[in-house]
Parts: C-alpha cells; structure tokens; sequence
C-alpha cells in the first residue's frame, strides 16, 4: 500500500516538475488516474502487476458505467501516460498500454460565432450595471485574443502592455506566449477600468484584471455562468460556453487567411494537430460558398 502512494507521489512530481503542468491539469490527471486505481484496488490488482488484459476490462467498465467516448479518451490518455512513466522510471520493464485502444471519435466541430453574434451579444449587456463594462470587456478579450478561460481568470495588469498593444499570457504547463490585443478590447478594458478604479480590492488582488463585486479575481463557473446567461438575453440560440469565443477567433483569422501556424502559435497549442480542427471548420463554410456559388450546383439546383 505504502509503495503504491510512493509511486504515485513520484509520478505527481514527475507531472509537475518535468512536465511543466499547471495545477489544473495536474489536477485532472490525478483525478482520472484515481478511476484506475480504485478499479484496481476492488479487483486486488497492484499498479506494478497490471497487464493489458486488465486495463481493456477497466476501459470497458469506463464504458458500461455510462462514461462518454471522448471523456473515455481523455481518462485512458492519463492511464497511458502513467504506465509509461514507470516504464521511463524503471519501475516496468514493459508498458502494458501499447496495445490499449481508445474508443473511435467522430468529427465534432465545435460552436463558433459570427463577428455579428459576437457584437450582438456585447450590445445585450446592461452598462448601467457596475459589472457591465467589466462583462463586455470579458468577452471582447477572449475573441479578440483567442484566450482560455483560465488564462482570462488569471490575466494580469502587469502583463498587459497598451501602447505596445500586447498581451503575455502563461498557458498550459505555464508556456509563455505574447499574444497581439485589438484596439476594440483595448478601448472595452478601459471603461472597465474606470470602473475598477472606484473599487475596494482585496489585498493580493491587486494585479488581477477582472474581479468580482468583493475585489476578488474570477473563477471559470462565473464567466461560463455569465456568458450562458448573456447569450439567453442576446437571443443567440446556440450552446455556447467561453471556449466558444476561443473557437470563434481561430475560426476568424483562418477565414480571413491567417496562416494555421500563426493560429497554433497565437492559442497556445503545442501541435498543429489540435489547431487543424479549424480547417474542418473553414471547409465546412467553402463547401456551402459552392453549393451555393458555383456554376454547376445552380444549374442543378434550376433543374
């Protein structure tokens, strides 16, 4: 028992120091490493004599218990990283993932707003309201820079540069990147300011951008609160979350020709791979620009 908790401590630190992670993702990781452990636990299995055979029924279980495809995925990603750290650190000879399938995932294309959705949800805000400009400034950073929710929550004003007009952000594992802020965020964040300037800051909040009614930074749950119920009054019919306007700015320069590297280096993404899910996006839109433009559908389509 003992041994296990040192194994999993090794693997946390491993996370955490060579990996670079941030305390999120170490905290997802842990929790979906805690699935397999108790898996195992209640079939009398320790981590080291784990074979494939035994991760294939947990896989399955993932499965029976009602666990989505691409959740599946993600915990079965954490499973295999695992099991190749203690192959890497020697406490396996083998790594008994190496044949460990993931579920198949069908292409979803997440939810995207147009430049008119964007401002029409930015008009739908009350200003009268103390927290109006601050709600509005929130939405124009994240479409016009292209941010994560947690790298909005943490948004600092040390870290924003006006004149230069950018902004350093710290993504995943803490990477560091400068992101280009427009002249509409910009012009937004100063009727925000003037606004936070009246307020009575927490001590050791100082430097956050976006704060609460008590002088605190925000947490995820009230920005995708706020943008849920923002969208309701703007009428926008569409599920959509803050990852939304994430979505709808790498949708945006992709359409206006930006090139896919530029995109992937501007969201932060460590492969080109995740950055290509846009490009199913823009096609998405040129297959209906021909079925409704070119030659050959409208001769069909007279017929």
């Amino acid at each position: 028992m003992q041994e296990s908790k040192n194994i999993i401590k090794s693997y946390q630190r491993y996370l955490k120091l060579q990996r670079g992670y941030s305390a999120n993702t170490l905290e997802a990781y842990e929790r979906d490493l805690q699935k397999l452990l108790t898996y195992l636990e209640g079939e009398g299995k320790h981590v080291l004599d784990v074979r494939l055979e035994d991760l294939q029924h947990f896989a399955a279980g993932l499965h029976d218990i009602g666990i989505g495809p691409r959740s599946q995925c993600r915990i079965l990603s954490g499973v295999r990283s695992f099991y190749r750290f203690l192959q890497l650190d020697g406490y396996r000879d083998d790594d008994p993932t190496e044949l460990l399938e993931s579920p198949v995932l069908g292409s979803h294309l997440p939810e995207v707003l147009t430049v008119e959705e964007v401002d029409r949800l930015e008009s739908s805000i009350d200003v009268s309201k103390w927290e109006g400009h601050r709600n509005r400034a929130i939405i124009e950073v994240l479409f016009s820079c292209g941010l994560r929710v947690s790298e909005l929550i943490n948004l600092k004003l040390s870290n924003l540069y006006i004149k230069e007009k950018f902004v350093r952000i710290f993504g995943k594992g803490s990477k560091e990147r400068l992101v280009p802020i427009s002249k509409t965020a910009i012009e937004k964040l100063d009727l925000w300011f003037a606004v936070r300037r009246q307020m009575n800051i927490k001590p050791g909040e100082e430097d956050f951008i976006f704060l609460n009614r008590r002088g605190a930074h925000l947490t995820r749950t009230m920005i995708l609160i706020m943008i849920k119920q923002q969208a309701q009054v703007a009428g926008i019919q569409k599920t959509i979350s803050p990852h939304t306007l994430r979505h709808s700015f790498a949708t945006a320069l992709l359409e206006g020709g930006a090139d896919l590297r530029v995109i992937q280096s501007l969201l932060g993404h460590e492969s080109i791979g995740t950055t290509e899910i846009y490009t199913h996006i823009d096609m998405s839109t040129l297959r209906q620009e021909i079925l409704q433009h070119h030659p050959r559908n409208k001769k069909k389509q007279q017929e």
